[in-house]
């Protein structure tokens, strides 16, 4: 009887993981969706200036700023799994909303709203993933991560596909959100309720009623460093997720059955999440994190620098996605890396601590659309390119000297 009650757990648990990586899937999927269409919808719109494109983009991270101090207040009123189930829906909606827009004001609403649910998506979905990575007693945070990297891979590659077959972005949005309402319907019923950890929560916090004002006023120094590192990471994601498409449409000017720069970055973010968990075994998290830092600053420089630089387009093709590459391979490691660690080493409850981490993180997001669109617009956007990969360098150094371990205590 014991075996049996033991293997009960056991399966109980798989299946709670499962669950949460379903849903790590279908965000992936919703987030690649629309990134695979970026060059369609701005043609569709006829957006010629790089800058003002930045202006449209920059209003996902302004709707996922503002949902930040909302994100924390309603992960911890109603807890992580009935936001979780909140948040895909809103995020599969603004996503079917972004095809039906009909002129540029629309747009920017509907991409306001996706930026909003993107973020509440964020915060409860890895308030649940940390819990279930606590009931387990070993980091999974990076194969939920990987999930969601392996579902923004095939996103991308019907994104690919449906470009390829000249398919309206209404239709193909119109599928991608009833799969996540299917996803959400079959697993909504194996999301946990949240439970306080009594070992990573001081007495001081037990005996007060948990507010979201009294840890910023007060927050740990390891979520302020560790939120440097993640608005660092956030400029580059921005700079491949809403821009990648663009620079291999306007910079290498390749045609539509070449344009695989998004594709080839999400190949290598994806496995570099499936072997994030292999590299804390051989590294550690922080030279992890200081060689995601080098593969960043060399890839953006590859494609930086040879943008155009040989006469046949396969073979520009070639090496710019060699840059892309290694930027992916770079970047899968970071945010998974960042959250695992506030998850082992925060002394503040999970979804304020997430909350505090992305309200500085998150800042690179709303930096990254002008920063990159202004560049673009008066110089060339391979040198937007350049200035990001001077951004990997910044991430090593500041792995290297922050106390971000326990190690380095």
């Amino acid at each position: 009887m014991m075996q049996s009650d033991s293997l009960s757990v056991s399966s109980t648990q798989q299946r709670m993981r499962y669950a949460m990586l379903s849903f790590f899937l279908a965000q992936g999927l919703c987030f690649s969706s629309w990134a695979s269409r970026i060059p369609d919808i701005k043609q569709l719109f006829d957006v010629n200036y790089a800058f003002y494109w930045g202006l449209v983009l920059f209003l996902i991270p302004v709707g996922k700023f503002i949902a930040i101090p909302l994100a924390g207040y309603l992960v911890s009123k109603l807890g992580s799994r009935i936001m979780v189930q909140i948040s895909i829906m809103g995020y599969a909606l603004a996503l079917f909303a972004i095809g039906t827009a009909t002129n540029i004001y629309v747009l920017g609403v509907c991409l306001f709203c996706f930026g909003v649910f993107w973020n509440l998506c964020d915060i409860s979905l890895n308030t649940q993933a940390i819990g279930i990575e606590r009931v387990y007693g070993r980091t999974i945070m990076a194969s939920f991560h990987g999930g969601w990297s392996l579902a923004a891979c095939l996103g991308a590659l019907i994104g690919f596909i449906m470009i390829i077959q000249d398919i309206n972005p209404f239709w193909h949005f119109s599928l991608i959100a009833l799969i996540i309402l299917g996803v959400t319907i079959m697993n909504r019923g194996y999301l946990q309720e949240d439970k306080q950890d009594d070992e990573l929560v001081t007495d001081e916090i037990k005996e007060e009623k948990v507010s979201l004002l009294s840890f910023i006023k007060r927050p740990e120094s390891l979520l302020l460093k560790l939120g440097l590192v993640g608005l660092l990471a956030l400029i580059v994601e921005s700079a491949m997720f809403d821009w990648s498409g663009v620079y291999f449409e306007t910079v290498l000017k390749a045609p539509k059955s070449m344009q695989i720069g998004f594709l080839v970055f999400m190949v290598m973010m994806t496995v570099g999440r499936f072997l994030t968990n292999f590299a804390y075994g051989k590294l550690g998290k922080k030279k992890v994190l200081q060689l995601a830092g080098v593969f960043i600053s060399i890839g953006f420089f590859i494609s930086a620098l040879f943008p155009g630089y040989f006469s046949s387009m396969e073979l520009n093709v070639a090496v710019n996605s060699i840059g892309f590459m290694l930027v992916g391979l770079g970047i899968s490691c970071m945010v998974p890396t960042i959250y695992s660690l506030v998850g082992e080493q925060s002394k503040t409850p999970v979804g304020i601590a997430l909350t505090i981490l992305s309200s500085i993180s998150f800042i690179g997001s709303l930096v990254a659309p002008l920063l990159i669109g202004g560049i673009a617009q008066w110089f060339d956007m391979k040198y937007a390119y350049m200035v990001i990969g001077v951004l990997g360098v910044f991430i090593v150094l500041m792995t290297t000297f922050g106390k971000i371990t326990k190690s380095d205590d």
